[in-house]
């Protein structure tokens, strides 16, 4: 029978054996912490990155509100300069506003009321309904509103006098829009909102 052989030194094989162990075990731990400290490193990253996506793409923000068109009815439009009488006019617009929605979610608004002011006097109102704007569009409405001038102070049928003879009305609305009417085209022109 063959037997077993033996290594002339016993303790040199257990110290090699016992080193190789001890190195592959100081291996392990130095890629278990390379391991570790790359799962930390990526999840600090990974949180930079989504708080940087909220705090700049997820904000929210104000919808813009606009006055996108308009026309007059040519039944309903009479201004008013005679000699005898105080200026006046009476139209009836045709707009289209437009809500414009930047945010990524969408967007609820209640009834509310939109304010034509000439010089600080309402002239004119038109009601919004309550609706949603879908994420990053732009929801378009129609509005038919009578302007006129019923209820304006003094000062400012003198002003009013004055703007129908240069043939155009500045028009500043609630919503933060300025616009031109030209009387002799009958037409809005310059409309600016902010």
């Amino acid at each position: 029978m063959a037997e077993k052989e033996e290594s002339p030194y016993p303790m040199a094989a257990n110290e090699e054996s016992s080193l190789v162990t001890e190195n592959s075990r100081a291996l392990r731990k130095k890629k278990r912490m390379k391991c570790i400290a790359f799962f930390v490193a990526f999840t600090i990253f990974q949180t930079v990155v989504i708080l940087v996506f909220v705090l700049t793409v997820l904000r929210f923000k104000s919808p813009k509100f606009s006055v996108r068109s308009g026309s007059f009815d040519n039944d309903t439009f009479q201004i008013g300069m005679e000699s005898d009488a105080a200026p006046s006019f009476n139209l009836t617009m045709n707009t289209q506003f437009g809500v414009k929605n930047t945010d990524f979610g969408h967007f609820n608004y209640e009834m509310s009321t939109v304010t034509f002011e000439y010089r600080g006097t309402a002239v004119g109102m038109v009601s919004v309904d309550k609706a949603r704007t879908r994420a990053r569009t732009t929801r378009k409405f129609d509005a038919k509103l009578l302007l006129k001038t019923d209820s304006m102070a003094d000062e400012s049928f003198e002003q009013l006098g004055g703007d129908i003879s240069s043939g155009k009305k500045k028009k500043c609305a609630q919503m933060n829009c300025t616009m031109n009417v030209d009387i002799q085209t009958r037409t809005l022109q310059d409309i600016v909102c902010k």
